[in-house]
């Protein structure tokens, strides 16, 4: 590692000045220049390889153990945890962390709630007679009126306190009669 430094350093400092500042001696930094790889590098370079394809096919949730687990089972590779948290670690691989689930219901509100006059009852005898729209909320706004669906039956409306909402399903009633004037002139 000191001798990477001493590399990329080189061209802006001295090779005797960078030798003594990191305590190591110019032959050592000579000797290591034409050093081939060691076993341990060249084997760390392919678990690195395998490592990171392990992580990838987790889809980046799979931290250490995990990977050193899928390594002795799919690549019958086994080496410790703490090798495998260190190569991770120098190929800068982290586990995304799963977001945990939480509860956006509010029951607990003093807010009318509709009756539920459709009681799961989809069929209906004649079109136009049953609508149901899904508003969504975004913060405290309610950004839009995300479906109306034509069921048939009895018109049934959610109560919001919107008046972005039930704008909306004014327009869409607007729409549709005139559209059924159109028909039937």
């Amino acid at each position: 590692m000191r001798f990477a430094v001493i590399d990329a350093k080189r061209a802006d400092y001295p090779i005797t000045v960078l030798c003594r500042a990191l305590g190591v001696s110019r032959a050592g930094y000579y000797a290591s220049v034409g050093r081939p790889p060691s076993a341990r590098e060249v084997e760390d370079r392919r678990l690195a390889i395998l490592v990171r394809e392990s992580h990838e096919r987790g889809r980046r949730f799979y931290g250490s153990p995990r990977v050193h687990l899928d390594l002795a089972k799919t690549y019958r590779v086994f080496v410790s945890r703490k090798r495998v948290i260190r190569i991770m670690q120098q190929e800068g691989l982290k586990a995304r962390v799963r977001k945990r689930f939480k509860c956006t219901t509010m029951s607990d509100h003093d807010h009318p709630v509709a009756p539920n006059l459709l009681a799961q009852e989809f069929k209906a005898d004649h079109p136009n007679r049953r609508w149901v729209g899904d508003a969504m909320r975004d913060g405290k706004w309610l950004k839009y009126l995300r479906k109306n669906r034509q069921l048939f039956g009895s018109l049934v409306l959610r109560r919001t306190a919107s008046q972005i909402t039930n704008r909306a399903l004014q327009a869409r009633l607007r729409c549709r009669r005139d559209h059924q004037d159109s028909l039937s002139s």
